[in-house]
């Protein structure tokens, strides 16, 4: 049974959240101090268009307790196609807030991907912003046979927050696999942001993220990224021929 929240509108099977950036906050934060365990996505054009040809992210998306408009593409395909979503709820910017929300606490952030060293620096830099957060984590280089020992160390530790930066993919399968298991409150998969925030990626200018294009500032310093970038044609043209009925 989907576990989404009620105020979603489907894009191409997936029910993105109609909530604002500052509703989403509300939540996510109230999320993080119950007992019950809860998957969010935040969702660009790439990843609906990698569940078109996934089933199992596909199921994941549909099942999640919230899927957010995470790329300027998912707004305008909402307007195209009548649905009320109003702004871009990106998995860098709702991170700040969770923080704050923990530093509050005193609560426990697991952080899980990247490399060793990218994954230490960015509990220290972290630490330096937020003197009472708790943070512990690990890479994201493990075997399937040391999958039991990260899921105890993840227990141990009794996060509210999972951060999970595997790629595309495989973070959310992951954090689907697993979450009933670990019955962390909330789960989050974020991609690159453990790069960000250990300095060793720098995230899109602020022009860029207010022009809507940091796709663009992401292609300029990666090119070999155009591949991935196809989907973004590909999106917008599936948006239009659903919206006059082809």
């Amino acid at each position: 049974m989907p576990k989404t929240v009620d105020n979603t509108f489907d894009i191409l099977g997936v029910p993105f959240s109609t909530l604002s950036f500052a509703e989403t906050i509300n939540l996510l934060e109230d999320w993080m101090g119950g007992a019950v365990p809860r998957q969010v996505v935040t969702a660009n054009p790439e990843i609906v268009m990698n569940a078109r040809e996934d089933k199992e992210m596909e199921r994941i998306l549909q099942q999640a307790d919230l899927v957010t408009p995470d790329g300027i593409g998912i707004v305008y395909a909402a307007k195209i196609l009548g649905g009320p979503i109003r702004e871009r709820v990106t998995g860098a910017d709702i991170l700040p807030p969770l923080f704050r929300k923990a530093d509050r606490e005193g609560w426990t952030v697991y952080l899980l991907g990247a490399s060793p060293e990218s994954n230490r620096l960015a509990q220290a830099n972290l630490s330096r912003l937020y003197a009472n957060l708790k943070l512990t984590g690990r890479d994201g280089f493990f075997r399937e046979e040391e999958i039991p020992a990260l899921l105890s160390d993840i227990r141990a530790a009794a996060p509210k927050l999972l951060l999970v930066g595997l790629g595309l993919g495989k973070q959310e399968k992951f954090i689907a696999k697993y979450l009933q298991d670990l019955q962390v409150p909330l789960a989050i998969g974020i991609g690159g942001c453990i790069d960000v925030y250990a300095g060793t990626v720098k995230r899109a200018p602020v022009l860029f993220r207010k022009l809507n294009i940091e796709w663009l500032y992401r292609l300029l310093k990666q090119p070999s990224r155009w591949r991935r970038q196809l989907a973004l044609p590909k999106f917008a043209l599936t948006v239009l021929l659903k919206r006059f009925g082809k």
